[in-house]
């Protein structure tokens, strides 16, 4: 006779449209229940429209004949917060007072290096006035959505993104709101977007320590904060307030990423620091947190994010990343 455990395994090869992970991945199984040859299975309907939810029905009903002792399967939907279906084990902001240092660049290297270590890993576009991250992934699809949320768009290597970008009718659209509105629409990806079950949420958080990073470690269970500088004295003073306002929170600071630090010249095997000595210790002092990684100034990179190819950037940093941030 078929068990819970297998028919669960089952239902896990069975993919969320849109997404494309398992509907036990997505936590979208609420009740598995085997009585007299009959197999009921009671999923959430939320983030799913009616579409999606006949589809999978259907996909459901096909794996009758691979289970021992089933003869009918009955497939029922109830209504559930999406906000009660997200189990994220960790949330890590990625956090600078200054802008132009790179946030955006090390939210996606960061989930792209723990996605190649097997985790589940979603990005969080935060920067709701300026966001980059679907153009560094070669996003363009507006995501799928119902009455009861939205599903995140996912990268070619499977990280999860949602961004204000995907929801605007051109990448270029101007997004004129108040700071209110703006923290109203993070609350809302972090309740109504369908992230399921996931090891990583990376934010990324616009510069500065107003509205959004406020919104972002007051109301999300922020696990920890990295910190991301560059080589200039004047960015490192204001990237002082971003550490300062993490200890304020009581958020702990993972560790300091100094971007920019030095453009390698391989003809001539050297390192020109554009913008100055590295203050990557120094900031790293001040936090009192490790310093994670010196990122250098890498044109192939700009151009795989020009190109909306990040994800086939191949560097040494990304694994230093993953570990440091699997350590968290």
């Amino acid at each position: 006779m078929t068990t819970h455990e297998q028919v669960m395994e089952s239902l896990n090869t069975v993919p969320v449209p849109c997404v494309m992970r398992g509907l036990v991945e997505m936590n979208l199984v609420r009740d598995v229940t085997i009585n007299d040859h009959t197999l009921d299975i009671k999923l959430a309907s939320s983030c799913l429209n009616p579409e999606i939810q006949d589809w999978l029905k259907s996909r459901i009903e096909t794996l009758k004949d691979s289970f021992s002792g089933i003869d009918t399967i009955n497939v029922n939907y109830e209504d559930v917060k999406t906000a009660e279906l997200n189990q994220i084990g960790n949330v890590v902001a990625i956090m600078s007072g200054k802008g132009g240092v790179g946030k955006s660049l090390v939210s996606g290297l960061a989930a792209l290096a723990l996605k190649r270590q097997g985790y589940s890993v979603g990005i969080l576009d935060a920067d709701i006035t300026g966001p980059s991250i679907p153009k560094m992934f070669g996003l363009n699809d507006r995501p799928e959505c119902s009455d009861s949320g939205i599903l995140p768009m996912p990268t070619k290597s499977g990280i999860e993104v949602m961004s204000l970008n995907l929801l605007l009718p051109s990448e270029e659209e101007a997004v004129i709101w108040r700071g209110p509105i703006i923290a109203k629409v993070i609350t809302q990806f972090w309740e109504e977007v369908l992230w399921g079950k996931l090891d990583y949420l990376i934010v990324d958080l616009p510069p500065g320590t107003a509205d959004v990073p406020l919104t972002v470690l007051q109301q999300l269970p922020v696990s920890g904060v990295v910190i991301v500088s560059s080589p200039q004295d004047l960015a490192s003073m204001i990237v002082k307030k971003a550490v300062n306002m993490a200890r304020k929170m009581n958020k702990p600071i993972i560790g300091v990423i100094e971007n920019m630090s030095y453009l390698y010249i391989p003809e001539i095997d050297k390192k020109i620091e554009l913008f100055g000595k590295s203050r990557g210790e120094e900031m790293a002092r001040s936090a009192g947190a490790p310093l994670l990684a010196t990122l250098p100034i890498d044109p192939e990179l700009a151009k795989l994010c020009d190109e909306g190819e990040i994800e086939s950037y191949q560097n040494e940093v990304l694994e230093i990343l993953a570990k440091a941030l699997s350590k968290a």
